[in-house]
């Protein structure tokens, strides 16, 4: 290691699983953040994956890049802002970690200015979801029925969706089973201890526990 290069930690996130499989999107973010390591000397030690939706605030993958960061006193890198989240008081208490970090896109830009983009793509964020609220209602109103067969289709959507958490929490339960967190009780008073967001709400109980048990060794 050159006595000028700096350590850097590498965080990546896509949305959904099948882009974590795929590898669509994460290439791309990949080869960003490691040209700009290059050209900057910054020495990559760490990479860190994540598969969480945008929305959400707690992001385990992204607390253990943190924690990373601090202990190698390295720089944290993503490929563009909005891999981190488009959710003010989340790049907010981001900042005020003390962590240092840059969005290769725009490298340059200081701690107001991303504020202010984190600000705008929230705005964005919650422009969509209004008008995809606003023509949901409209067309119900019209008696539109939504979808192939309406509620079968709803139904096997939310399906869908539960089966690509429990994949996704697949990791994190194993780890806690490999530690000697085997039990329901045991699995739910830890999951909440480290308070990761259960499917449909903030807290887990033994029920979904076990159902998400059950989805993870659906083959």
């Amino acid at each position: 290691m050159r006595s000028d290069m700096r350590k850097a930690i590498a965080y990546y996130r896509v949305s959904t699983e099948r882009q974590g499989q795929s590898g669509l999107g994460l290439e791309a973010q990949k080869s960003a953040v490691k040209d700009f390591a290059t050209a900057n000397n910054y020495l990559l030690s760490g990479e860190f994956v994540e598969i969480e939706s945008g929305k959400k605030n707690i992001r385990p993958v992204l607390q253990r890049a943190l924690v990373a960061c601090k202990s190698e006193n390295a720089m944290l890198l993503i490929a563009k802002l909005d891999r981190l989240g488009r959710n003010v008081v989340f790049i907010s208490k981001l900042m005020e970690s003390g962590i240092d970090f840059k969005a290769v896109d725009n490298p340059h830009a200081g701690k107001l200015i991303v504020h202010i983009m984190a600000a705008f793509a929230e705005h964005e964020r919650d422009q969509i979801s209004e008008r995809t609220t606003a023509a949901l209602k409209a067309a119900k109103t019209k008696g539109v029925e939504l979808g192939y067969n309406g509620r079968y289709v709803l139904s096997k959507e939310n399906k869908m969706r539960a089966q690509a958490f429990a994949l996704k929490m697949k990791p994190q339960i194993e780890e806690l089973q490999e530690k000697g967190i085997t039990t329901i009780r045991a699995l739910t008073d830890e999951l909440n201890r480290m308070k990761i967001p259960a499917y449909r709400s903030n807290k887990w109980h033994p029920s979904t526990v076990h159902q998400i048990i059950k989805r993870m060794n659906q083959k």
